[in-house]
């Protein structure tokens, strides 16, 4: 389930907002792709007494070790975006504005949360 999101351009990498994220939440273990490694991020994961479960670039210099049994948990954070992406207007950014977009997606997060506790068949 989504926890916590960030709007940003279009051309704005996702780990840009990352630490920002991370900065509000407790976690014993932080899931990312290779995009997240980079050594601030890391470094922020270890400061807040989590673990980075993140697999190192390919041109990292120093190569981290990582669980990689954790790891495999990632693909939940994929389904969840699948999820969402069964939004259409969030799946093609059908809204213009930001403040617009926001909402969409603070309601397409919330109908998955409400999808646990209510049965709508």
């Amino acid at each position: 389930m989504p926890v916590d999101f960030a709007v940003t351009a279009g051309q704005v990498h996702d780990c840009t907002q990352a630490i920002g994220l991370l900065a509000q939440h407790k976690a014993e273990a932080v899931l990312a792709d290779k995009g997240y490694d980079i050594n601030a991020i890391v470094q922020h994961i270890v400061g807040m007494g989590a673990t980075a479960v993140i697999p190192p670039k390919r041109n990292r210099k120093q190569q981290r070790e990582y669980d990689k049994i954790l790891y495999k948990q990632r693909n939940r954070i994929e389904r969840c975006f699948s999820r969402l992406k069964h939004f259409r207007r969030f799946a093609t950014r059908y809204e213009k504005l930001k403040t617009n977009f926001k909402a969409l997606v603070a309601l397409a997060c919330s109908w998955l949360h409400l999808q646990l506790y209510v049965d709508t068949a």
